[in-house]
């Protein structure tokens, strides 16, 4: 069994109060993983944040001095200097408290820092997740391919790799890796994400975004060009003479925002399509349910947590066929499957959706029996207790 307090490092670029997927589940397993200590070494993107605190069992330290910024993500010198400043705390903290499993969050800027500190002690144990949602091409070629050389030689020092996907597993293996690799999935809280809300409660919502009796699409995405949101506009377009009310809310912010408000306005759907920007996770569910569907047609994708979660909700769901997605997305069965890049194809599988409720409840119904059998978070926490296990006692 794992040592009572043993001392985890985690090495994540980003973090709460700034989370994306990946940043999300490690919250969710750290806070489930009582007896064990985990010191977060992330960046300090706003200067209004702590530079230390403790929060959900762990011991938060933001490195760098924090600005306001309209690069909300930083800029690329702001990561690499994060990687050298990461590394050097680590180093301080390793002096006092000793830690025995180094985890890195992502082969990119977390993963470089905990690569030099794993150099540094190479007797400790790196666990590495993978969560990367990007293309293959990307993970190889980006950064002038300083992604993919960095990103191979942390896979290629990994004691134990954990990933989110059968895809990104497969990816791991091409790109060198040597050690176990166990895939885990992302989880979805259940008690948020299938809360129950009143008739007002959900009146009040629409009434506040001006939607009456209408249709709704949704979708909680980083307006970033993998997740095909340029694509789920057009798709709104088709519907402007058959479905002229129809409404689209886009849940999340990206350095797409201002190419799609663009775009939304060329094509006249403005009215339609509702930017909302960057939403509170423990505020979403509500806005999951008084949708009539859920749709991110991405052109690549990890596994794909926000799927994950709007079938949780009831809502059934519209991907494509790529990445993580094909774990847990059976056309017809889960959910429903369309082709990338094709706003033709996505328009009629919503017009399918919204037309026939008996095949609508029914993958609803599928959906949801999945989700609570396979992506818990107790269950998913208690994976990760294991591998901790392992690695602090071999």
């Amino acid at each position: 069994m794992i040592q009572n307090r043993s001392n985890i490092a985690v090495f994540s670029l980003a973090y709460a109060p700034f989370e994306g997927g990946a940043e999300i589940a490690a919250r969710e397993i750290i806070k489930r993983l009582n007896g064990l200590n985990f010191t977060i070494f992330t960046y300090k993107f706003d200067k209004r944040w702590l530079s230390a605190e403790i929060a959900d069992n762990a011991e938060i330290i933001r490195v760098g001095r924090g600005k306001n910024s309209s690069k909300k993500y930083g800029r690329i010198w702001n990561k690499i200097w994060y990687i050298f400043m990461a590394w050097r705390r680590a180093e301080e903290a390793h002096r006092q408290k000793r830690f025995e499993v180094i985890w890195a969050i992502m082969a990119s800027y977390g993963g470089i820092a905990a690569l030099f500190f794993k150099l540094s002690h190479p007797r400790i144990p790196l666990l590495l997740t993978i969560q990367e949602g990007d293309s293959e091409g990307h993970m190889v070629f980006g950064k002038f391919g300083l992604t993919g050389f960095w990103g191979r030689k942390i896979i290629k020092n990994a004691d134990y790799i954990q990933v989110i996907s059968s895809y990104l597993r497969n990816f791991a293996v091409k790109r060198g890796a040597k050690c176990p690799i166990q895939v885990i999935p992302n989880g979805v809280d259940l008690d948020l994400f299938s809360a129950r809300y009143t008739d007002f409660e959900i009146k009040a919502i629409r009434e506040n975004l001006g939607i009456k009796d209408d249709y709704v699409i949704v979708t909680t995405s980083r307006l970033v060009y993998k997740n095909g949101i340029d694509i789920l506009i057009e798709a709104v377009a088709e519907f402007k003479e058959k479905r002229p009310n129809i409404k689209c809310l886009i849940i999340g912010g990206g350095p797409e925002f201002k190419k799609l408000k663009v775009k939304s306005e060329k094509l006249k759907v403005d009215k339609n399509v509702l930017f909302l920007g960057q939403i509170s996770h423990r505020d979403l569910p509500i806005y999951l349910k008084i949708s009539d569907v859920f749709v991110r047609p991405s052109r690549s994708e990890g596994l794909g947590s926000s799927f994950l979660e709007a079938m949780a909700a009831e809502v059934p769901v519209i991907g494509t066929p790529v990445g993580g997605i094909v774990d847990f997305l059976k056309d017809n069965q889960t959910g429903f499957s369309v082709e990338v890049d094709n706003a033709e194809d996505l328009y009629k599988k919503i017009e399918y959706v919204l037309n026939n409720s008996d095949v609508r409840n029914r993958v609803i119904h599928n959906a949801e029996a999945l989700i609570k059998e396979n992506y818990s978070w107790e269950n998913i926490a208690k994976s990760f207790r294991n591998i901790f296990d392992k690695l602090i006692n071999t």
